[in-house]
C-alpha cells in the first residue's frame, strides 16, 4: 500500500509546494505486467471542500506535479489504463476546484487533472477493498457571523455497513447493519427534539455507501460533529462491553483488530499499515486543525461515560463493561473536519449482548445515552457557548 499525504498552499497563480509525507510499499505495487484499470472517478462538493474518489482494480503508483497558467495539479497513475466508459470531463465549479479532467496520457499513464480556482490544501490517500485513491482538497474557509437566534448545531449520524455489507452477524443471526440503523434514527429523533440541532444521517435505509462517502457527507454538510454507530465483534463469545474511538495511531492489537474489521481489511494488513507507515505524522496533520484531536478526545468521553452509566443503570442486573475511549486508523474518519468518533456500543458476538441489541427498549437507551453525550459535549464547548453569546 503507498499512501501520500500533501499539503499545497495557492496565492496569486504561485505554488507553494510541501511535500509533508512519502511513503510507498513496494509489497503491494502491482506487477509491471499486469496493468491497473481505472474503473471511474466519483466527487462530493461543497463551496470550501470537494472529495475526488478515482476508483482501481488494485494499487497504482502515481506522481504529481503543480503547473501554473492557468492552475492546475495533476496526478500520473503509472502502469495504468482508462477504462473507455469514463467521461473525459467533471465540471465542479464551486470557486476551488473549475474541473476535473482524465485521458490516456500515454500507453502506460493515466493523467488526472485538477484544475483549480482557490485551493488552500489538499491531501490524499488509499483506501483498499476495494482499492480506490482518495484527494481531499480543501479552499479558504468561508466564515458567516452568525445571527441571534439561529445557533443550529449540525450532527451527522453515520449509521455503519449497509446493503450487502452485513457488518458483524450475531449468533442467532442478527445483523450490525440492522442494529447501528434503527439507533441512528432512534438517535435523531431525540436529537430534533432540541430546535437549535440539524441532524442529517449518512443513510436512512438499508443501502451501502462507501466509507470514503460518509466523510465526504459530514464534510459537505460543515457538520460540527460526526459521529459513526457500531456493533462489536471478537472471535470470543466472551468478549462483551462498550469502547468508543477517536483517530489515532495505536499498537493496541485489540484496537487494531477492531480497525480492520469495520475497515473490511485483513488483520494482516492493518499491522502492515502500522509497522510500514508513518503513520504519525499523517495522523498530526489530520487532527491538528482546529484543535479536532482535542476535541474528539473531550466527545468521545462524554458519549462513553454516558453509555456505560446509562446502559449499566437500565440493566443493574447486568453492568455494561466499560473500556473506555481508545483510537485507532478507522478509514471512516480520515479527513472528517470536525471533531468526530465511532462508537462500538456493545458485542453483537457476545449471547447476552446480542439477546440485548434485539431488544427495542436497550437499543432506545443507546440512543439516549449517545444524545446525552453529545448534549454534555455541546453544552461545555467554548465555540458554542461563544456563538450562543453573539
Amino acid at each position: 500500500m503507498g499512501l501520500k499525504w500533501l499539503k499545497i498552499i495557492v496565492n496569486k497563480n504561485v505554488f507553494v509546494f510541501f511535500l509533508l509525507l512519502i511513503v510507498s510499499f513496494s509489497s503491494t505495487i502491482s506487477n509491471a505486467s499486469e496493468k491497473i484499470d481505472v474503473k471511474g472517478i466519483r466527487y462530493w462538493s461543497s463551496t470550501d471542500y470537494t472529495r475526488v474518489v478515482i476508483d482501481l482494480s488494485g494499487h497504482v503508483d502515481f506522481t504529481n506535479n503543480c503547473l501554473s497558467n492557468p492552475d492546475r495539479i495533476y496526478f500520473d497513475l503509472k502502469n495504468a489504463s482508462l477504462s473507455k466508459h469514463i467521461k473525459n470531463i467533471f465540471p465542479i465549479e464551486n470557486g476551488i476546484l473549475k474541473a476535473v479532467r482524465v485521458g490516456q496520457f500515454d500507453s502506460n499513464t493515466v493523467r488526472i487533472v485538477l484544475d483549480l480556482d482557490v485551493i488552500k490544501n489538499l491531501s490524499t490517500f488509499f483506501l483498499e477493498n476495494p482499492a480506490r485513491l482518495v484527494i481531499d482538497i480543501q479552499g479558504p474557509k468561508i466564515i458567516k457571523r452568525p445571527e441571534v437566534n439561529l445557533t443550529k448545531r449540525r450532527i451527522v449520524i453515520d449509521p455503519g455497513h449497509g446493503g450487502h455489507d452485513p457488518g458483524a452477524i450475531g449468533p442467532s443471526g442478527l445483523c450490525e447493519k440492522d442494529v447501528v440503523l434503527d439507533i441512528a434514527l432512534k438517535l435523531k429523533k431525540i436529537l430534533l427534539e432540541d430546535p437549535l440541532n440539524e441532524v442529517f444521517l449518512t443513510r436512512e435505509r438499508d443501502i451501502f455507501i462507501p466509507l470514503e462517502e460518509r466523510t465526504a457527507i459530514a464534510n459537505n454538510k460543515n457538520a460540527d460533529l460526526f459521529i459513526s454507530i457500531h456493533a462489536n465483534a471478537n472471535p470470543r463469545r466472551s468478549a462483551k462491553g462498550i469502547e468508543t474511538y477517536l483517530l489515532n495511531w495505536t499498537n493496541d492489537e485489540e484496537a487494531i483488530r477492531v480497525a480492520a474489521r469495520e475497515n473490511a481489511i485483513s488483520f494482516k494488513k492493518m499491522k502492515e499499515m502500522h509497522r510500514q507507515m508513518d503513520v504519525l505524522e499523517m495522523i498530526k496533520n489530520d487532527l491538528m486543525r482546529e484543535n479536532k484531536r482535542d476535541e474528539s478526545i473531550r466527545l468521545a468521553h462524554y458519549i462513553q461515560r454516558s453509555l456505560t452509566s446509562t446502559l449499566s443503570k437500565s440493566r443493574n442486573r447486568h453492568k455494561r463493561l466499560d473500556h473506555g475511549v481508545k483510537q485507532a486508523l478507522f478509514y471512516v474518519l480520515f479527513g472528517a473536519k470536525m471533531p468526530s468518533v465511532l462508537v462500538e456500543v456493545s458485542f453483537i458476538s457476545n449471547p447476552e449482548e446480542e439477546r440485548l441489541l434485539s431488544d427495542d427498549s436497550y437499543r432506545m437507551h443507546i440512543a439516549k445515552a449517545i444524545s446525552e453525550g453529545i448534549d454534555i459535549y455541546m453544552k461545555s464547548s467554548p465555540v458554542i457557548q461563544k456563538i450562543t453569546a453573539l
